[in-house]
This record gives C-alpha cells, structure tokens and sequence, in this order.
C-alpha cells in the first residue's frame, strides 16, 4: 500500500494492491487548482508500473473545487492512468455524477493534444522551395502593379488621392525629425570622436571635417534615415494594410470596383519617395553638426572647417547620397505595403507581417548600399 499526501494540504492518495491484478484507490480531502496537479503527478507515478487489470476509485471523502478535480476523476474513470484496465469510481455524489456524463471518452480523444507530425528533410526542403517560389510569384506581381500603378499617376497626377499624401509625409516624416536629428547627429559625433586620436598621431586633425561630409553626404545620412524609417513607416504601412487585410476591408474595396494597389499603396509609394530624400537632407546636416561640434571642440576656428570642407566636399557625393534616399525610399514603401498585404490568418498574423516588413527592408538596404558602393568604387 502507498499513501500520497501533500504537506500543508488536505488531500491524500491510498494505492493498494489486491488479489488478481486488481487495484484499490482511496481518495480523500479536497481537489482544487493546488492539489490537483501534485495528487495526479503521483497517481501517475505510482500506477503506470502496477498495470493493473482492474482498479477501484473510493471517492466518497471528496470534495471537488473547481472543474479541475473533475478532470482527474474523469482521466482515472477512463483508464487514463491504466491502459486496459476496467475502471470504477465510486461515492461520488450526483451532482458530480452528472457533470462527468456530460464528457465522454470520445470528446477526450478527439481533444487531446496530439504531437506535431515529423517532416523529412526532403519534405522539408520541397516545402522551403514551395514557399520561395510563392514568395517571388507575389512580388512579381506586386512589383507589376505598383509600377503600372505609378506609371497611371504620372500620367494623370489628378487621380493620386494627394491629402493621404500629405497625412503619411506628416506622420511618418515630421514626426521622425526629433528622432533621425538626434541619432545623426550623434554618428556625426561619434565618427569626429573615433577619428581624432588616430589623426593628431600624424597631424591631421584638420581632415575629419573632409571625413565627417563625405561620410554624411554619402553614407551616414542616407542610412540613418532608411533604417530609422524602415522601423516607423514600413512597419506602419505594413500594421495598417495589414489590418485591413484581417477585416475584410481590401476585399470591401475590391467589391465596390477599386483597386487597393491604386487606392492604397501608390500614396504610400509617392509618400515614401518623397519623404526619404527630404529627411536624408536634414540627418546629413545634423550628422555634419555633430562632427563640427567635436572639432570646435578641438579647437578649430567655424571658417577653417567650413572651408576645409568646401575643398573636399563634390556636388557628385550630394547626388550619391540623395539617389540612395530615392531607392531607399522605394524600398520602406514598397516592402511594407508588400507585407501588409501578404497578411493571412487572424490579428496575430498583423504582428509577423510587421516584423518582417522591418527586417525585409534593413536587409534590403544595406545589400543595395553595398552594392551601390561596389558599382561606384569601380566606376570612379
């Protein structure tokens, strides 16, 4: 015979054995959300090696506290705990009685969780390739209907809806001028920073004014911006087509004749094609504010370090730095319209499709940086 009982509670368990395989269960004290977990771990433990061909349950001392108590008189009464074994409960009252008649053996096996099917690798490897294929069949046809999109707004500027136009820049680029101001600026900094001491080694401090414009015209101000605007407005072009997307208001749009490219991701497009450039001229300026006030800092007289820029500093750097703004900006914009409109399943899936219209968009903007940069260092 065992006897379980959990310290500081009132239930406890007997397990005895009797003659021809049969065991007797005595339950007493009370189950509620506390010891129902400990009594049925050790009911478990005590009868899986015992495989008993029939068992006993005395629950008369009982008393049950919530459904979950139910549950483990339910799981003994169905051989839960003894495969095979014929199962009786006894000295329940009738109220429970009843409510363990209104769940049947069949409702737990149909219930019952059951374990994730496991996949083969080439099953694995066709699936991958399946989702590859589908992934570049919607973009190409994303792609097709943006640009056929666009291609009708230059053709009659008329039919852009140009006040959604003016909320998107507002919201997404006005709004993001403390933040782009604030994190250029202090790259701008911490460049002249890093910089100074390699440079006083060989007396030429002078040149991190070169360093700080070039590098703010062509790299620091451009990517700051993508990057701070991959995480504001892709994300949010992505969370608001995407809730459209779950709400059945794209299908809506669709059935009154319009189409949600022309009506909804073409303003975001224009939007983002404008914005970005606007806002990558205002972080190179802060980025070169930063490097300015480091070598004021150093001692620099403002004309020097005006001048030594001037000398460097090309109108081709201004051109490199806004061109990348322009693809950049195609790029937030269209990811995150792509994604948003990708969404499929419930408000959760809002959440995947905003998560990788951000990680979509920062990967695809330093690989089209760095192929940009590639092209321009063998051209020049």
């Amino acid at each position: 015979m065992h006897e379980l009982e959990q310290p500081g509670t009132a239930i406890s368990a007997d397990v005895q054995g009797e003659p021809g395989g049969a065991v007797k269960v005595t339950l007493r004290g009370r189950l509620d959300v506390q010891t129902t977990g400990y009594c049925w771990n050790l009911l478990e433990e005590r009868l899986r090696p015992l495989h008993p061909s029939s068992m006993n349950v005395e629950a008369g001392e009982l008393a049950f506290y919530g459904g979950i108590g139910v549950a483990l008189v339910r799981y003994l009464s169905e051989g839960g705990m003894t495969p095979g074994a014929t199962v009786t409960v006894r000295g329940l009252s009738e109220e429970v009685e009843r409510l363990l008649g209104t769940f049947t053996a069949e409702d737990f096996r149909t219930y019952k969780p059951r374990p994730p099917p496991r996949t083969r690798i080439p099953e694995e490897i066709g699936q991958g390739v399946k989702t590859l294929w589908r992934d570049m069949r919607g973009q190409i046809i994303f792609i097709g209907a943006a640009t056929a999109g666009l291609a009708g707004v230059l053709r009659h500027p008329s039919q852009l809806r140009w006040r959604e136009v003016r909320h998107v820049f507002e919201v997404a680029g006005c709004n993001a001028l403390p933040v782009v101001g604030l994190f250029s600026f202090l790259v701008g900094l911490i460049i002249a920073l890093e910089s100074a001491k390699p440079l006083a080694q060989f007396g030429a401090q002078i040149f991190i004014a070169d360093m700080i414009a070039i590098s703010a015209l062509r790299e620091a101000g451009p990517l700051v911006t993508a990057i701070m605007l991959a995480g504001r407005s892709s994300s949010a072009f992505a969370a608001e087509l995407g809730t459209m997307k779950v709400n059945e208001e794209l299908n809506a749009l669709t059935t009154m004749g319009l189409d949600p490219v022309r009506f909804l991701v073409v303003q975001r497009l224009v939007a983002a094609l404008a914005l970005t450039p606007a806002l990558t001229l205002y972080a190179m300026l802060m980025s070169i504010l930063g490097g300015i006030t480091v070598m004021r800092f150093l001692g620099f007289p403002p004309l020097m370090i005006y001048h030594q820029m001037l000398t460097q500093v090309q109108l081709s750097d201004l051109v490199i730095g806004l061109t990348k703004a322009l693809v950049f900006g195609l790029i937030i914009g269209g990811v995150g319209c792509m994604r948003g409109l990708e969404t499929e399943g419930g408000p959760a899936a809002v959440g995947v499709s905003t998560t990788r219209a951000v990680v979509t968009s920062i990967i695809l903007i330093f690989l089209t940086n760095t192929i940009i940069a590639t092209v321009q260092y063998f051209m020049s």
